[in-house]
């Protein structure tokens, strides 16, 4: 595990994935005149052959050792069908290493298991005291402050770098940049962000541009990028992976600091991670991560983002009230898309949850497909899929 805890490291409705209206990443095709249907899209076709389990299993990301993965956690891969994994645990082994360790990952996602589509194979990798993997072959990144303080020209340069190194490592997925803007007034009395340097500057604009330019650097290495932590973790002074009831009582619905935010999703960012403070002027009863108004009425309708929706890690002090096994079906249902969880015991009890919960429940089973394609679009994107 990190030697530091830190903060942070999805239901796309019919209406929002139409005929009329295609995903993002996805081309129309239009009817044939001659009555012929279409050929289904790669990520159609792929879903298409996905019985319930497999279609679920896409909708999770468990913690797994970042140096060596026991049985019980390839097995969860395996028995649950999962779509990604998380390296958790800080380590110095190199690219070498790593890409070694995600080879085994990878070999989990058979035809069998994922009908052939790869794991995202994730990590925490900002800089400075966030930076997991380390070693030969890995750049020391700078804390996200430092990195704020360069031109943006050298920044894609060195994100781009970064990126490289990841993917030679086996690594696809990066959960970051965080678009979390911290004032200057605050500052380390920020507990997620600001006391680790996280934070690119004490604006809006400053974050949206470096978090943006990162996002690129990483895209150009072929690693896809998460932006973090909607709304924003930036104004609150505890840390939600340690404290409970973390309050934000300042940003609202149309807030200038989400601009990050909005900006990485014009930039087509694939993935944009919820956090799981409660924000009293938007959804005050419910943490971000559980709120439909943050994810159905503020990523989906007011910043049209069609991407992945994925949770902070669902073991959080911050939702410790709430049983194990409803919170992958509350995060769901209010309209996320994927559930991370840094350890794979949690992730077991809410697959299964949410399994038993579709198998029954109809409008659910709906959900699941749906959100299911929408993991499909995105990884296809990165050539993770096997058509």
């Amino acid at each position: 595990m990190r030697k530091v805890i830190v903060a942070g490291a999805m239901v796309v409705g019919l209406s929002a994935v139409t005929a009329s209206q295609p995903s993002v990443g996805m081309t129309a095709i239009a009817p044939s005149s001659r009555g012929v249907q279409p050929a289904l899209s790669c990520p159609r076709q792929v879903l298409s052959g996905m019985n319930l389990a497999k279609r679920v299993g896409q909708l999770f990301v468990a913690g797994v050792s970042s140096t060596s993965p026991s049985h019980a956690e390839l097995r969860t891969i395996r028995r649950w069908h999962l779509g990604g994994v998380i390296l958790m645990g800080h380590t110095a082994d190199g690219v070498a290493a790593t890409s070694q360790v995600s080879k085994v990952l990878q070999r989990q996602a058979t035809r069998g298991t994922t009908n052939g589509v790869r794991l995202w194979v994730s990590v925490d990798q900002e800089g400075g005291y966030v930076q997991v993997l380390s070693g030969p072959g890995f750049s020391t990144i700078p804390t996200a402050l430092d990195q704020g303080s360069l031109a943006h020209g050298v920044l894609r340069k060195r994100a781009t770098r970064w990126g490289r190194q990841l993917a030679a490592a086996g690594v696809n997925l990066d959960l970051a940049p965080v678009m979390d803007t911290v004032p200057a007034g605050l500052g380390t009395a920020n507990k997620p962000i600001g006391f680790y340097y996280r934070e690119y500057g004490h604006t809006p604009g400053v974050v949206a541009g470096h978090g943006t330019v990162v996002s690129a650097g990483l895209a150009a290495a072929g690693v896809q990028s998460t932006a973090k932590h909607f709304p924003g973790l930036g104004r609150v002074r505890r840390n939600t992976d340690t404290d409970a009831n973390v309050v934000d009582r300042v940003t609202t619905r149309h807030d200038r600091y989400l601009l990050p935010f909005e900006k990485a999703i014009e930039d087509r960012v694939p993935v944009v991670m919820v956090s799981l403070a409660r924000y009293a002027l938007i959804d005050r009863p419910h943490v971000a991560a559980f709120s439909h108004v943050v994810m159905r009425g503020m990523l989906r309708r007011d910043l049209r983002f069609r991407g992945v929706i994925i949770s902070d890690s669902m073991t959080a002090t911050a939702v410790h009230d709430v049983p194990v096994a409803d919170r992958g079906l509350r995060f769901l249902r209010a309209g996320g898309t994927v559930v991370l969880s840094v350890t794979a015991s949690s992730t077991r009890t809410m697959a299964a949850a949410v399994l038993a919960q579709a198998r029954t429940d109809a409008h659910f089973r709906a959900t699941v497909r749906d959100d299911a394609l929408t993991v499909l679009r995105i990884k296809h994107r990165n050539g993770l899929l096997p058509c």
